[in-house]
This record gives structure tokens, sequence and C-alpha cells, in this order.
């Protein structure tokens, strides 16, 4: 009896040891599958089942996060940036179309001159006269250059259309060709000058003031701030969006071989760029000028360079502005 009653002792101490074994392996495997979790899994209150938890959070959709909308994501890493697009122009000015405020700005309360983005003005007035634009113009000893003395290929007694000239004054920078239209404005060019003021200042460019239509005098003045406005008006101008980004023009002359003009803004020929506006400028108190509105990364953006020297500074900073918004819209995860 005593023998039966050992035997039975050692098989129930066995047997409980099994138990204990297994309890603890158990116990081993719900340890590994915790570290197989993500770290939001171990977030567990002190009195939830673990192992029904695990299981639980193996099998359960990750918390969708809030999404931020794309033109969101794309100011938030714009302005995030650390670095600038490190621009060589004396000023310059990146705007946010959408957001409608600046992305960057250098200088941009400067008042300088602005030599022939003032063709942009011009086109504007040129257009809301609403003059027939077939209406055939011949050019003028008076459409000459008396502030510079530049030369042009447009000489008195060549014909074009006004649309031509419009053209040619946006696309070419022609400075012949502004001037005839605005002696060719209702009241000749000092009425055509006055309307340029005073849409000037019914946009609201109150540091604005032009003393020619051409843009070939230093009194042609006007602020980064004040250009992002003029652009954002010439945006409305169907013919002016077409013809500033116009590659090149063929003006056909009766008795001559036809000319040939192509746009003075390179970047209007590179595919990777989608233009909406262009103007460039130059004289010698302006340095090289350049405003364009365009596309980066699927985003409206405005760009504003103003006294840039050396030849291809513009066009650089252009690109450079170019490069920093790609990056930013890398960082947006587009």
């Amino acid at each position: 009896m005593l023998k039966q009653l050992f035997i039975l002792t050692l098989l129930g101490n066995a047997l409980l040891a099994h138990a204990a074994d297994i309890e603890t392996m158990n116990a081993q495997q719900v340890a590994i599958q915790i570290a197989d979790q993500p770290e939001e899994a171990l977030l567990l209150s002190a009195d939830e089942d673990l192992s029904g938890t695990v299981l639980a959070l193996a099998s359960a959709p990750k918390q969708p996060q809030p999404e931020q909308t794309r033109d969101e994501a794309f100011k938030s890493s714009v302005l995030k940036l650390t670095s600038s697009p490190r621009l060589r122009s004396a000023i310059g000015l990146i705007y946010d179309e959408r957001e409608q405020r600046p992305l960057y700005s250098k200088s941009a309360d400067v008042v300088a001159p602005i030599a022939s983005i003032t063709k942009l003005m011009t086109a504007m007035v040129v257009l809301d006269a609403q003059l027939p634009m077939d209406e055939a113009i011949s050019i003028s000893a008076d459409d000459a250059d008396k502030h510079k003395r530049t030369r042009s290929r447009m000489r008195p007694g060549i014909t074009a259309t006004r649309a031509e000239l419009l053209k040619l004054a946006l696309m070419a920078s022609e400075n012949r060709a502004a001037a005839a239209l605005a002696r060719t404005y209702p009241g000749g060019t000092a009425a055509a000058l006055a309307q340029m003021n005073a849409k000037a200042r019914e946009l609201g460019m109150n540091s604005t003031r032009f003393r020619d239509a051409t843009g070939l005098s230093s009194g042609n003045v006007s602020t980064a701030h004040d250009l992002v406005k003029m652009v954002r008006a010439a945006q409305g101008y169907e013919l002016i969006h077409k013809y500033s980004t116009s590659t090149s023009h063929t003006l056909q002359l009766a008795g001559q071989r036809p000319m040939q003009f192509r746009n003075t803004n390179p970047l209007v020929r590179n595919a990777s760029w989608d233009i909406g506006i262009s103007k460039t400028g130059y004289i010698s108190e302006a340095g090289k000028c350049l405003v364009m509105e365009a596309k980066i990364s699927d985003h409206p953006v405005i760009i504003v360079l103003l006294d840039s020297w050396g030849r291809h500074t513009r066009v650089g900073d252009a690109n450079r502005v170019k490069q920093w918004v790609e990056k930013g819209a890398r960082r947006a995860q587009f």
C-alpha cells in the first residue's frame, strides 16, 4: 500500500512539473510574439490579457493617420526647408499662388528699375482698350529709342499688325514694337503712360512708376512684391500667356526676306519647364531681370528676379528656384 502511494506521488509531481514546463513555453511564445510586434502594439493597459491583445493586434489594421492635402504638404515642406535657393540676383521673390504668400524673398520691398518687365503693363493697357488686333501699324522714326540709342531691326516703314507688334514686344522684347503700340493707343503715348500708371494704382502697385512704354527709361521702377501683382493680373489675358511664352515668330515683309525673332527667355524652349507668363528685361541701371509664372511639381508659383549680373545669372537663378521647389515637393512625398 505504501509502495503504491509512493508511486502515485511521483506521478503527480511529474505531471505538475510538465504543466509548469508547458506554461513556461507558452509565456516564452507570447514574449516572442510581443517582440515581433511594432512599437505601437506594445502600448497596452496593465489589466489587459496579454496573449489576447497580441493576437488582436496581429490581425487589426493600422489606424489611418490624418492626411494633409497636396497643397498643405507642399507648403509645409517648402517652408520647412532650412536652406535657401541661394539666388545671385540682388532682388528675388518666390510667390506661392495657391497660398497667396511668399515662399522666399530677398530685398523684395526695394524699389528698383525694371527695364522691359514694363512691357507686361504696356500689353495689358493695349488689350484693355480693345483695339483691332489685325490693324496694320507702320514703325515710325518716333518709335526709335531716345533713352539708350539702342538698335532695332524694326526699321521705320516696316508694317505689322497690332497683334504681331504685341507678340514681338512680349516675346522678343522688341522696343520699337512696344513704342508703336503706345503711340497708336487712343490719345497717343502720353495717354498710354497715364493708363499704365492708373492700372498700377488699381492693382495696388503703390511703389511702381512708369515713365515710358518700353522699359528703356530707368525711371520705370517697382518692387518684387508689386511685380507679383502685375504678373497675377497678366494671367487674366490669354494673348499675354500665348505671346510671352512663344518660342519664336517669323515676320513676313512685302518684297523683303522674312525676319525671324526668338524669345529672350531660353527657358520657354526647355521642356522641363511649364511656363504660363514670361518676361525678361535689361538696362544697365536695372541689370538683367526676369519674371515668370510657372508650375513646378504641379504647383503654381511666381518668380521675380531683378538686378542680376552675369550673362546667365537670371536663368541660373530660375533653375535654382525650380530645384529648390522640387526638393520641397519630394520632401512632401507627392
